[in-house]
């Protein structure tokens, strides 16, 4: 994406430096060039002072794994005052984008009209969820700014990763299947609870047969928001044998009504693990999200290994 005379304008390109000699030389990093679309985080849910901290911390990751990326969160039940609504970030990030170039021209400096997308918008969302989703496209229409929407971040074998690490803290799956120890409290039987309808349910059944493989249990989706769904997958499970089940939440937590995951739980009669939240591997996702976007191809995001 870049030319012997510079980057492409607004392309995130690899910055040159001296390579290291020998086969196991590091590959040069992703570096993100001035005028470089922002990556906008759509949030959903009610905002609050821990969904802040989790959005900044997703952003966060991102920057870290590309440096000068312009990051920003952007909460599709925002106020515009604490929590700034997806229209007006994108709103905010197209004019400073033209202050910039206005200064530069003013400035005596030749510069091109900037052009392409302003920002790259992902959905803060493990699995799709359409009404959410919609939502999310009528905000970018309604900031009249050029923007790229990406898919949510699921299904993919980190968020795999993700769920084994929940369960595995909250003491319901061993962290390390070679290891010669139990875990007393382990389940052998998992409810992978989404949020979306039938959609979310198939994506996240996916995303359940990486689980499986990982923790060589069976894994079933169902959703949190039908009735009955949760119990009637409990059932289903036991039906075939499983005995200690555990319900692990697709979700990565803004989109999780509260008091949602205790009732289903409840109603399973079993123990719940915590959302994913700020697994690292969410903020890796979204930048894969944004860089595909732009059409670069930077090193996918890798986790540890099946065990």
């Amino acid at each position: 994406m870049s030319s012997p005379t510079g980057p492409a304008s607004g392309l995130p390109v690899r910055m040159p430096r001296p390579r290291q000699p020998g086969r196991h030389r590091r590959p040069e990093p992703l570096a993100a060039p001035e005028g470089a679309p922002a990556l906008v985080l759509a949030v959903p849910g009610l905002p609050s002072a821990a969904t802040r901290s989790l959005a900044e911390e997703v952003v966060s990751i991102a920057r870290s794994e590309l440096p000068g990326l312009d990051g920003r969160i952007g909460y599709l039940d925002g106020d515009d005052s604490e929590f700034p609504t997806l229209q007006s970030v994108l709103a905010h990030a197209s004019e400073e984008r033209m202050a910039r170039f206005e200064q530069a021209r003013a400035a005596g400096v030749d510069v091109v009209e900037p052009d392409g997308p302003v920002a790259v918008v992902v959905p803060l969302l493990a699995g799709p969820d359409g009404a959410l989703l919609r939502r999310v496209r009528q905000a970018v229409m309604d900031s009249r700014v050029a923007a790229e929407l990406t898919d949510v971040l699921g299904p993919h074998p980190l968020l795999a990763e993700g769920l084994h690490v929940r369960l595995s803290e909250a003491g319901l799956a061993r962290a390390d299947r070679a290891r010669l120890f139990t875990v007393a409290t382990a389940a052998d039987g998992i409810i992978l609870a989404s949020v979306g309808g039938d959609e979310a349910v198939q994506a996240a059944g996916i995303t359940g047969m990486l689980l499986a493989a990982r923790l060589a249990v069976p894994v079933m989706a169902a959703a949190l928001d039908v009735d009955g769904a949760i119990a009637a997958t409990a059932e289903q499970l036991r039906s075939s044998g499983s005995q200690q089940l555990a319900l692990a939440p697709y979700l990565i937590g803004p989109e999780l009504d509260a008091g949602l995951l205790d009732a289903a739980a409840k109603e399973a009669g079993c123990s719940a693990a915590e959302a994913l939240g700020p697994y690292p591997a969410i903020g890796k996702l979204a930048l894969a999200k944004y860089t595909s976007a732009l059409g670069i191809a930077p090193p996918q995001p890798q986790g540890a290994p099946v065990r």
